[in-house]
């Protein structure tokens, strides 16, 4: 037996547990992807009754598992008009944007120096911002309803604003924080500092154009919330004429002798968040990578 023989009868064993190890892994693999196969079909399911239901006439009350056995768009027609869609959505998009647009103006600001400034008193806001993911808006509504009766603050159209940025700063600061941390490099600002920029220059000219991804991820995880909410609306708004989409899907829901029209409810709702695919559709590419670059360190 030569020497080189004696060598490859060496080697197999260690071929066979390389080749059992690397089994293992395309094991596992599989699992793992059998598990999110299966989830995903799990969320699908509902989703897909919905659309399948939101596409009948809204006297068509069949079996709902019978899936696609009519394609119609009279409960999208019938939805359109009994929730005022247009004059809905603007109201959506007035909520949105003004409360949206705010809190990105102070969240960026305030996280700036939290990130720069290394100090006791910067940790310490750092954290009281954070201590805001806690206690949920909802826990404190009665004392804020106080609060601005006392303050001679009438329920308008625009009171629910306040709610919205007060409830969506602490998480969208906690992203900036955390994004100009590990994403802005300092050169680039004493670069500007050196040229004789001043602060607000160097933030809103060198820092915050650096801030898209973040801003993307911001304006999507807190304009998703603020678009779908219904409780701050429901407590504040008090007329018709100014509820946003999700007040204006109440109209929908029937009653002992008004029984809902589930077709037309579902075809209410896909109005209501095809606005949001259609941003979500364009922003999705800065989505996640403002996520995870924002949370690395915090």
């Amino acid at each position: 037996m030569t020497s080189m023989t004696k060598n490859m009868l060496a080697t197999d064993p260690k071929r066979e547990e390389i080749k059992r190890l690397h089994g293992r892994k395309l094991g596992k693999k599989a699992l793992v992807q059998l598990l999110v196969i299966a989830v995903m079909v799990l969320n699908l399911i509902p989703l897909v009754i919905a659309l399948s239901t939101s596409l009948r006439s809204p006297d068509n009350m069949s079996n709902p598992v019978n899936l696609f056995n009519e394609f119609s768009l009279s409960s999208y027609r019938s939805a359109f008009e009994r929730m005022h869609f247009p004059q809905a959505f603007m109201n959506s998009l007035v909520l949105t944007g003004i409360s949206v647009i705010v809190v990105v103006f102070i969240a960026s600001m305030a996280a700036y120096p939290m990130a720069r400034i290394k100090s006791r008193t910067s940790q310490f806001l750092y954290l009281f911002f954070l201590s805001g993911l806690v206690v949920p808006g909802q826990m404190v509504l009665i004392p804020i309803v106080q609060m601005l009766n006392s303050l001679h603050i009438p329920s308008t159209q625009y009171t629910p604003i306040l709610m919205f940025i007060t409830c969506s700063l602490p998480f969208s600061t906690f992203l900036y924080t955390g994004f100009i941390r590990s994403g802005v490099p300092e050169e680039v600002e004493e670069a500007a500092h050196i040229d004789g920029a001043g602060l607000f220059y160097r933030f809103w000219r060198v820092v915050f154009p650096l801030l898209i991804p973040v801003t993307v991820s911001v304006i999507i995880t807190q304009g998703v919330w603020i678009w779908n909410d219904y409780f701050f609306n429901m407590i504040f708004i008090t007329k018709a004429s100014q509820s946003p989409l999700p007040l204006a899907m109440l109209g929908f829901m029937g009653d002992q002798q008004n029984p809902t029209q589930w077709n037309v409810l579902f075809a209410a709702c896909f109005l209501c968040a095809l606005p949001l695919l259609v941003a979500f559709t364009f922003m999705q590419k800065y989505f996640v990578g403002g996520l995870t670059v924002g949370s690395v360190k915090g």
